[in-house]
């Protein structure tokens, strides 16, 4: 299981549409190396006014944390609640390189080259090989 829902939230996500502070919420209670990570980077970004982009770089610890990770940026939801909250454009490549962008970098050059196929084949490793 991804997440640790309330039982009142359960109820009123039943009847209705939720908050996504409470969603958000939900996530870092739930993932909290997920959260840590996506802080990171968010923070990153926002202590350089310049940079379209913040980074984490750091491999999980273990394999729970690893799997916190993914399932954070593997949900739409979570992604999406996660990207709406920092107000930023989440990026992933491997399984712990996670990158924040500002959301008028999305078309850019930077961005664009982190998403893209020859980024993802140079920053492979085979220490990264089984993550």
């Amino acid at each position: 299981m991804s997440l640790n829902v309330p039982t009142a939230l359960l109820e009123r996500a039943a009847a209705g549409q939720v908050d996504d502070a409470e969603f958000v919420g939900v996530v870092r209670e739930s993932l909290p190396y997920a959260w840590t990570v996506i802080s990171a980077a968010a923070a990153d970004l926002a202590a350089n006014p310049g940079a379209d982009l913040g980074e984490h770089e750091v491999p999980p610890p273990s394999e729970a944390e690893r799997g916190e990770l993914l399932r954070a940026l593997a949900s739409d939801a979570i992604r999406g609640g996660l990207e709406r909250h920092f107000g930023v454009k989440l990026a992933f490549q491997n399984c712990h390189r996670v990158a924040a962008f500002r959301l008028g970098a999305v078309g850019e050059a930077t961005y664009q080259e982190f998403i893209s196929v020859r980024g993802q084949l140079l920053n492979q490793s085979p220490e990264l090989r089984d993550c």
